[in-house]
């Protein structure tokens, strides 16, 4: 297993997880920005410029299953509490391979770094740009250890078209340099996880994203 939080990404693109062996591995986070938790089975990866000792004393203190602890409440708020960081919700993380051609569907870019949702993604994602689509906007930037990451939004009056899964297709086709494309779901926005896994994105584990304020 690799020894940063990007060497284990990589890996798991291919289908190459951690051993399931109910462990932790404590790995430095890999910008200021980023810090959290990827749980995979059966074991997790907490990505943290805390001391690793406390991070394991923490998890050993916790009573509960421990193949859960790193995604329990607690820690989490422990960490939180230690960090000073902010949290918004367990995330299902999923990744696709970049698809060749132009997307199917037709785009055109916004380039207004003052719109809205160019400005909200900005505060998570490096190099991001923002699509816009009948019924719909997609975008793609650099978050976490560098990966690419896609989200999608669509407009109330296109749900139930397809839309969703078209725009999750569309940035297989977009994602740069031939790199897989990767992107969260809240485990209970069922309509987001159904359209990203009819567009070909796979699970790979669960995400708890820390964020500096």
């Amino acid at each position: 297993m690799g020894e940063t939080l990007g060497d284990i990404l990589d890996e798991a693109v291919h289908g190459r997880f951690p051993p399931p062996d109910g462990g932790t591995t404590v790995v430095p986070s890999p910008s200021h920005r980023d810090s959290g938790v990827v749980a995979f089975t059966a074991h997790s990866v907490v990505f943290t410029d805390e001391d690793p000792r406390w991070v394991r004393d923490t998890l050993a203190g916790m009573d509960c299953d421990p193949l859960a602890a790193t995604m329990n409440p607690r820690f989490l708020g422990a960490l939180l509490d230690r960090t000073g960081r902010s949290f918004d919700t367990i995330d299902l993380l999923t990744v696709a391979d970049p698809l060749p051609g132009a997307p199917a569907l037709e785009l055109h870019e916004i380039e207004d770094p003052g719109h809205p949702r160019v400005s909200r993604a900005r505060k998570r994602r490096d190099e991001v740009r923002v699509w816009a689509a009948d019924g719909g906007i997609v975008l793609l930037g650099r978050g976490v250890a560098g990966r690419w990451e896609t989200a999608v939004e669509v407009d109330e009056s296109a749900r139930g078209r397809g839309v969703g899964r078209a725009l999750a297709i569309a940035a297989r086709h977009l994602v740069p340099d031939g790199q897989p494309v990767w992107s969260q779901q809240a485990a209970g926005n069922a309509r987001s996880v159904r359209a990203f896994h009819a567009a070909g994105f796979r699970p790979v584990g669960a995400e708890a994203l820390l964020l500096a304020r």
